[in-house]
């Protein structure tokens, strides 16, 4: 069949491949860690669910503005904008069925053939599918573990140019953890100025951030509001991941044109999703403050007991829910070794190279799971490894 050609390079997401295939194996009878979907374990929390079953007892499972609900536009403007200290305004947000829409209509909106777009590699898959989608060019930018997985600035200023139509960011990251380092933020800031470039930051993982820190967003900088795409959403932060509701901030021209782009592709979000954010952003944050305790211990045992597995080095991630150790002593793809902790260990990770080329010698491990698993998990990879 033929097929047009801006699917042509579109291949599928390798953690929902793996989670597909561990799944087999459970259906088969075997035990298996989960460490490879980036999902919260957690439950969405009490008072969030209520308010979502709530809007559909009281018949809110209507069509809705395409931009969203004004309320929850004014409660994310605001939230958003004491959080990262800038002045937002809700004709700037725009509210979506999850979070890539938010990523891949802004792309659309600015991007055309011909148009470089630098992104982070290792990196969340999406981002170069979507610069495919619209015809740019990918150019990847590489990720140094030495550096706390923040970008190759060397690399970075070899890249950009004139050319150079938007910025992919994402900090806290998937796969690495790592934080972008306000001094990183400024080196690139002042290129996208120079350059008259746009930036996309993703920042899913920004309230999940650990020993008291916070992730700085390059939207904050002199300068960039006027250039910078902010990406955001309920998954991680609420354990909302099934609820499919995340948001973009954006200059108000920007948000108009993407906009119409919703308003042909997704017409709009789900009222009751939308009101059950409203109270997510609203009302208590213990829930956060919680997860977020059971991530940083989660985090410590993993680290720790990675680092005393012969042959592994693992730093300590500042934010989101993985580690990417360095596996590279023992000479083996990264694709190699996770099959092998898959289906000697029942330990499901994802191989490096599922992010990027640059992620080869590593494995993502997503901690969204118990200690006691974490620690079962351990145990178990280093009778594998041992054997190697």
């Amino acid at each position: 069949m033929n097929f047009a050609g801006r699917t042509a390079k579109l291949k599928p997401e390798g953690a929902y491949q793996v989670l597909a295939l561990a799944q087999e194996m459970e259906a088969r009878g075997q035990e298996i860690i989960h460490l490879e979907i980036g999902q919260p374990d957690f439950n969405t929390p009490n008072h969030i669910s209520m308010a979502g079953i709530w809007a559909i007892a009281e018949g809110h499972t209507r069509y809705n503005a395409t931009a969203g609900m004004p309320e929850l536009q004014a409660v994310i403007a605001n939230d958003a904008g004491q959080r990262r200290g800038i002045e937002i305004f809700p004709e700037q947000v725009l509210v979506s069925p999850g979070a890539k829409p938010n990523l891949f209509f802004p792309t659309l909106a600015l991007v055309e053939q011909g148009d470089e777009v630098i992104y982070p590699n290792p990196g969340f898959p999406t981002y170069e599918a979507m610069i495919d989608v619209a015809r740019g060019t990918p150019v990847p930018a590489p990720l140094l573990e030495e550096n706390d997985f923040s970008f190759d600035l060397e690399a970075f200023d070899r890249l950009i140019n004139e050319r150079t139509r938007l910025i992919i960011l994402n900090s806290p990251s998937n796969p690495t953890g790592g934080v972008m380092p306000l001094a990183d933020l400024e080196h690139i800031s002042a290129a996208a100025q120079r350059y008259d470039s746009w930036v996309l930051s993703d920042e899913i993982y920004t309230r999940l951030v650990f020993d008291g820190q916070e992730a700085p967003s390059i939207a904050a900088l002199p300068g960039m509001s006027e250039r910078t795409i902010i990406m955001d959403g309920f998954s991680k932060t609420y354990a909302m991941t099934g609820w499919r509701l995340g948001y973009g901030i954006m200059p108000a021209p920007l948000a108009r044109r993407v906009q119409l782009l919703f308003t042909h592709a997704l017409g709009s979000t789900a009222h009751f999703t939308q009101i059950a954010g409203v109270e997510a952003l609203s009302g208590t944050q213990e829930p956060v403050e919680a997860m977020l305790a059971a991530y940083q211990l989660r985090r410590d045992t993993l680290v720790a007991g990675l680092n005393a597995l012969p042959g592994v080095s693992c730093r300590k991630p500042q934010g989101a829910f993985y580690v990417f150790p360095n596996f590279k002593s023992f000479g083996k793809s990264s694709i190699d070794l996770a099959n092998r902790l898959l289906e000697e260990a029942g330990v499901a990770v994802l191989p490096g190279t599922a992010f990027g080329a640059y992620g080869e010698g590593y494995l993502r491990m997503a901690y969204a799971n118990s200690v006691e698993n974490i620690n079962k998990a351990l145990e178990r990879m280093e009778k594998v490894l041992k054997s190697l």
